[in-house]
């Protein structure tokens, strides 16, 4: 049997064309981009001299907000979860997670863990009294009308 062509990516191109979709996706760089809002070097979220939000991203969710506050994923979840990016806005976290596709495969069937994941948030934050609010961003391959 003869192997048939990758044409969509997959193995090593899966990794590159994700890292360059999550450089031009990045919410750090463009909160630091926005004219209204700067970044300072504890990663708040600055309008004026106001803090308006804390931004944290991947194991610095855990280092830098829950474990502080005695939270110990361990003895919540059974996996770390590490947002690829996150805000904390008065007392609602934003969880971003970043997808992208080329062609059939197995992300698109990772969107359907939303609410698993979603639920596995709330039960970090509940003990903390912090609400969790979690998005996808998507690359223009989801835009596409499912066969």
């Amino acid at each position: 049997m003869s192997r048939v062509p990758n044409t969509v990516g997959g193995g090593a191109r899966t990794n590159l064309n994700g890292l360059q979709f999550e450089g031009r996706t990045d919410l750090k760089e463009a909160i630091k981009k926005h004219p209204d809002y700067h970044l300072n070097e504890k990663e708040q979220v600055i309008k004026g001299n106001i803090v308006v939000a804390q931004y944290f991203e991947k194991n610095g969710l855990y280092k830098k907000l829950l474990e502080p506050k005695g939270i110990k994923y361990r003895t919540v979840i059974s996996k770390k979860l590490l947002p690829d990016g996150a805000l904390l806005v008065d007392n609602t976290i934003y969880i971003v997670e970043k997808k992208y596709q080329a062609g059939a495969g197995s992300v698109d069937e990772k969107l359907q863990t939303c609410d698993f994941k979603k639920k596995q948030y709330q039960k970090l934050f509940n003990p903390i009294g912090i609400n969790v609010e979690f998005f996808y961003v998507l690359n223009r391959w989801f835009e596409q009308e499912c066969n």
